[in-house]
């Protein structure tokens, strides 16, 4: 009796999608040259979500963490939508365009084909014919990427920190609930380690943070309609 390959929405269909996605890598890199990287990211296990790598930009390797971009499409669910042509530099300064493009099973998104293009010497290039015109464009945002995701987690504080415009454990309890709501919102609170790594930036107990986030979540709950 022959075999049938599962289709969209049966078991080992998201398997063997991702696994027939690898080959495709090393092609498109060796189509785009030595400043692309392509990434197949499985978003069933975020802290290790890289399952295959081509090309060195981010310097990440298979078993390797999403970055906080792969963490807030994560958290946006199936209602998650392709990000395409986003501009972010690398902690060394370097400047990458990038495209993440969602892999889904039936509905279900469960994981993503990025491609990462390093494009600081064409920028250096058009930095220098605009200093002729007189136009200058904003630095693109910092992104950090990882093998570790407590790193990107770190690198989400520090964002939230940024948009605070202060140190976090300087909050008083209604603004460390904010903070907490947005951590929330960006999904950082699915690993276990981020309980610890919230409390020590904001310089309470481990206790604290989850009493935050139970009462952030009391506040959002629907109201009980009694019978």
């Amino acid at each position: 009796m022959a075999h049938t390959k599962p289709a969209p929405g049966e078991e080992g269909f998201a398997d063997r999608m991702l696994e027939a996605m690898k080959p495709v890598i090393d092609g498109l890199v060796a189509t785009f040259g030595s400043n692309c990287e392509i990434v197949l990211h499985d978003y069933r296990r975020p802290e290790a979500s890289v399952v295959a790598i081509a090309g060195s930009v981010t310097s990440r390797h298979v078993g390797g963490a999403m970055s906080e971009i792969g963490l807030d499409l994560l958290a946006q669910g199936d209602d998650a939508e392709y990000k395409l042509n986003y501009v972010t530099r690398t902690s060394d300064g370097r400047t990458i365009k990038s495209s993440t493009m969602l892999l889904r099973d039936g509905a279900r998104v469960v994981g993503a084909l990025c491609v990462n293009l390093d494009i600081t010497e064409l920028r250096m290039a058009v930095a220098a014919m605009t200093d002729l015109i007189g136009q200058n464009d904003p630095a693109p945002p910092t992104t950090l990427f990882s093998n570790d995701i407590s790193d990107v987690i770190t690198t989400v504080l520090a964002q939230e920190e940024e948009r605070q415009g202060r140190p976090l454990a300087y909050n008083t309890r209604q603004s460390r609930q904010q903070v907490v709501r947005a951590l929330d919102k960006r999904g950082v609170f699915r690993f276990p380690q981020a309980a610890n790594l919230i409390a020590e930036r904001l310089g309470v107990s481990r206790a604290t943070v989850y009493a935050d986030r139970t009462a952030v979540k009391q506040e959002t709950a629907p109201p009980q309609v009694e019978g």
